[in-house]
């Protein structure tokens, strides 16, 4: 990686991966932004929560120019592929270049945000960029929780332009986000003895691409855990099914790529299973072999297990995960091709104390909508018997199609390439919400490099989109 240009962003970046950093874990790049401040001679200062605010004064000709504020989050998501032998406390993103792309061996890369970073801290240190007063902003927790955003103080920043650098799409300048809201559910139930004369066998979907909850819900991907719950929910209706685990997904932003479950149904039956996985099989494979080509559902017998979950909970819980939505609920009316309301069955987990857990997710640029269809997914998970609580929810951007910086930089994209660049806004929860809550004044977009697979072991960062990236975040830069 040191061998591509600009060598001084893709040396951030490569630093930035050797920095375990998972979501409320960012103790180690915190420490590591503070030497960087020092080392540089920088002023920085740091909130309560652990948001890092390091500032450089303007180049001369720029003294009288709008103080900018360029931000990115310093947490990445830590998915891997379950073969693979990794701890995201303490080990260091293995990444590898294969031709235009960026990757990393069965993780997450964590370009998403790890490549914002190194572009700020490339302006904080580079000779060669002109600019206004900067201040680069660094929060925690923007993947689980927005906590960075969301503690950030009043007085905090000075600056009056904001650039996040947490987009994904090559070319593309985005001006509105939606806001998102977690819905959690807690299902209790109780042991019973396993039957006896009883063929127990694991189901296991895998093989999926996954990818991010809100960014990519469009795209038709399959979910680990409504593909399961299908099978499963089938065979129970023809025959006596018993239910000894569940675990699908980890976690509430991405969409669950594996999954798999412990069941059993009366030996008699034991043929009969196998006939309905391999039927159910085709059906899958018709209707998402475009989409997911290496998805596998696999059955594999297992020593039946001495309990197994109450018969009339884990009937409920079934029939719940079927109906519980998953994906788009609506498009938007006003932009054409974007995701106005979605949610995601992100996780079930077998909890100590006999708890299932079901993690969701949901997402609308529309409040309302928001909390509809939140309120759909509690109405779903409670007929089965759970407790479902929602989180505080975090509010969407609006977009301003008069903003300044947005003139600067469709301007800035047509000098440098000679192509009009896209404006959007993302089914995706960015930090710009929160930020205008407390800092109204602000005049905002969000640009970043082409990656694809983000929130997944399939993440993927272009390098020449990357480049190209940069030339255009100087450029805006220069013309503030």
């Amino acid at each position: 990686m040191k061998t591509l240009e600009p060598t001084l962003l893709w040396n951030y970046f490569h630093d930035i991966t050797q920095i375990p950093r998972p979501s409320k874990k960012e103790e180690k790049v915190i420490a590591f932004l503070e030497n960087f401040s020092k080392t540089h001679q920088l002023d920085y200062k740091k909130d309560k929560s652990g948001n890092i605010l390091i500032s450089k004064p303007a180049t001369p000709g720029y003294e009288k120019s709008k103080a900018v504020i360029l931000q990115a989050h310093m947490d990445m998501v830590c998915e891997k592929n379950s073969d693979v032998s990794f701890n995201f406390d303490t080990d260091a993103i293995q990444y590898y270049i294969d031709g235009d792309w960026v990757k990393a061996r069965g993780t997450t890369l964590g370009g998403d945000n790890g490549i914002g970073m190194a572009m700020m801290l490339a302006v904080l240190t580079s000779d060669e960029v002109q600019h206004p007063a900067i201040e680069c902003l660094f929060t925690v927790d923007e993947e689980t929780g927005l906590t960075g955003a969301f503690a950030l103080e009043n007085n905090f920043l000075k600056g009056e332009v904001l650039i996040n650098l947490d987009s994904e799409d090559d070319g593309v300048i985005f001006i509105g986000c939606a806001g998102g809201i977690d819905t959690t559910a807690t299902l209790p139930y109780t042991e019973e003895p396993a039957p006896a004369g009883y063929f127990a066998f694991t189901v296991s979907v895998k093989g999926l691409k996954g990818g991010h909850s809100g960014d990519d819900i469009n795209k038709g991907l399959g979910n680990a855990n409504k593909i399961l719950n299908r099978y499963l929910w089938t065979v129970n209706k023809q025959t006596d099914l018993r239910l000894h685990s569940f675990d699908g997904g980890n976690l509430r932003n991405a969409i669950p790529r594996e999954a798999n479950a412990v069941v059993s149904v009366p030996y008699s039956e034991k043929e009969n299973v196998r006939v309905m996985l391999n039927q159910f099989i085709a059906e899958i494979e018709l209707e998402l072999g475009e989409t997911e080509p290496t998805i596998q559902i696999t059955l594999e017998s297992e020593q039946l297990p001495t309990t197994a979950v109450d018969k009339k909970t884990s009937d409920a819980l079934l029939n719940a995960l079927y109906a519980c939505p998953h994906g788009v609920i609506a498009m938007s009316r006003d932009m054409p091709g974007l995701v106005e309301t979605s949610t995601n069955l992100a996780s079930i987990k077998m909890k100590p104390g006999n708890n299932i857990l079901i993690t969701t997710s949901q997402r609308s640029s529309v409040e309302s909508s928001k909390y509809d269809i939140a309120n759909q997914v509690e109405a779903a998970l409670t007929l089965a018997g759970a407790t479902a609580t929602h989180g505080d929810g975090y509010p969407g951007w609006k977009p301003n199609l008069k903003s300044s910086v947005l003139t600067v930089a469709q301007t800035a994209y047509k000098t440098l390439f000679n192509e009009t660049p896209g404006i959007r806004a993302i089914h995706a929860g960015l930090e710009c919400g929160l930020f205008l809550e407390k800092y109204q004044h602000l005049d905002m977009i969000s640009i970043g490099p082409q990656m694809y697979g983000v929130h997944s072991p399939d993440e993927r960062l272009s390098i020449s989109s990357t480049q190209k990236c940069w030339k255009w975040l100087v450029e805006i830069l220069k013309n503030s």
